[in-house]
């Protein structure tokens, strides 16, 4: 799910209005490399390429085969593996765009894993691919069994085919001077990239604008908690060098920032946590700060909110609940921790045999539901807000193109009133949205570090 102006979703390239920002690339060299490998012309290109490397491991190990005196396996036809891998990208739109390695790669893990799972129920001492493809009830097709048979029985084609697929050939096909692209496809591709700030990938390489291949890759969403941080780190560094001289906070930031702390401390920490509260309102603050920086975020246009991923709040709840685990062993100790889990009950002696157990379990249980939850529920009301808006500028296009066909296009003038009035308005609602869950996702950190240290 995406938004060119919302991004809900992550990306790896960050978004600014088209006219800031142009493309005007005049060949294919010009082109991030990314941008290539999406290309079908180049996939194609790369899928032959591929074909003509396999034809080569494949004479190649057959050859090491005859000398071991072992079967050998008799590769498709070049031209109908591309074909097959074609029709695959039309299959389902997850398949589309995807090059030709994956699709092997695909079919090869679907049919390993059929055949796993025929050797472990099978009841034949013979157990080898033959075998199973022999086999009736088996339901087997033996179109990628060459491929198969090539990676289980020589670790020297595994490397090799490993190899090929990790080569670079996009710089090889820049460098192809007999491969040129139209003008027209240059124009269209430039059409597309305006706008897109593509963010370079020295640890990483990209499968796609939206996903890594391989390595370490920054995504917009890292660079902005990035930025997020050292906005804090050098807000409270300059705030603390203030106070450390001893004089109270002067100006209207100093005075904000201190309202924020002294909020979080005396409204959040010392009532939800109680006695001991103090050591725990460094990290509150930092939760507080950070969850409503990030999602502040997503207020600017062309940019968004970081709280709106899953791995973003499940990290934040990953800091809680290690906070949770650290602070309760400290406390009770590794056994003590777990053992306050269940709270103080006179019970005879054969129901506490009984019900304590239960307790325990449902105790630990809730206790690792309760912080996932935590992580879904500001997941869900941040993307909530971005799909509300998004519902909003669709309805806008929407009643605009039913009353051009009405007869009625002038009436597209109300429409963007309306649709400009009501985002506004919304947005309004969300800055307010983004400063309450901040809000409760502190306080629920707070009352469950309280319940951690304390005896129940």
């Amino acid at each position: 799910m995406a938004s060119s102006i919302l991004h809900i979703k992550d990306s790896y390239y960050f978004e600014v209005p088209r006219f800031i920002y142009r493309s005007n690339r005049k060949s294919k060299d010009e082109f991030p490399d990314v941008w290539i490998q999406t290309d079908p012309d180049y996939q194609e290109w790369e899928a032959h390429r591929q074909v003509h490397d396999l034809e080569r491991l494949i004479e190649e190990y057959n050859t090491r085969q005859v000398e071991r005196k072992r079967p050998t396996v008799k590769m498709p036809d070049g031209h109908d593996l591309v074909h097959h891998w074609q029709h695959w990208q039309h299959e389902d739109h997850l398949y589309a765009g995807r090059p030709f390695d994956m699709y092997l790669e695909q079919e090869l893990g679907e049919f390993s894993k059929a055949f796993s799972k025929w050797k472990s129920e099978t009841k034949s001492v013979d157990k080898s691919v033959d075998a199973y493809l022999a086999d009736e009830s088996s339901e087997a097709t033996a179109e990628h069994a060459w491929l198969l048979k090539a990676h289980l029985n020589d670790g020297e084609f595994r490397t090799d085919w490993a190899t090929v697929k990790e080569e670079s050939t996009v710089q090889t096909y820049k460098s192809d001077k007999a491969i040129t692209w139209t003008g027209e496809k240059i124009a269209s591709y430039n059409s597309r990239l305006h706008g897109k700030i593509i963010i370079p990938q020295p640890f990483g390489r990209l499968r796609n604008m939206y996903e890594p291949e391989s390595g370490f890759c920054i995504s917009k969403f890292m660079i902005i908690e990035v930025v997020v941080a050292l906005i804090l780190v050098m807000s409270f560094s300059w705030l603390a060098r203030g106070i450390a001289s001893g004089k109270p906070a002067k100006g209207r930031l100093a005075n904000l920032l201190e309202t924020f702390l002294v909020f979080i401390r005396d409204q959040i920490a010392r009532p939800a946590i109680g006695h001991g509260a103090d050591p725990f309102v460094p990290i509150l603050w930092t939760l507080f700060m950070f969850v409503l920086g990030c999602n502040l975020f997503g207020l600017i246009p062309w940019l968004g909110a970081p709280t709106a991923t899953w791995g973003v709040t499940a990290a934040f709840a990953l800091v809680t609940f290690g906070t949770v685990l650290v602070s309760g062993m400290k406390k009770f100790g590794f056994v003590g921790f777990f053992l306050n889990q269940i709270p103080s009950m006179d019970l005879p002696l054969v129901l506490a045999v009984v019900i304590k157990p239960a307790i325990f379990v449902v105790e630990i249980g809730g206790m690792l539901i309760k912080h996932g939850v935590l992580s879904v529920r500001l997941l869900a009301n941040m993307v909530a807000g971005h799909l509300v808006m998004l519902a909003i500028f669709t309805m806008a296009v929407g009643v605009e193109a039913t009353m051009s066909f009405s007869g009625q296009p002038g009436m597209h003038y109300l429409v963007m009133f309306i649709v400009i009035l009501g985002t506004t308005v919304f947005s309004m609602l969300e800055l307010f949205v983004a400063f309450l869950q901040a809000y409760v996702f502190t306080l629920l950190s707070a009352l469950f570090i309280g319940a951690a240290v304390h005896k129940h």
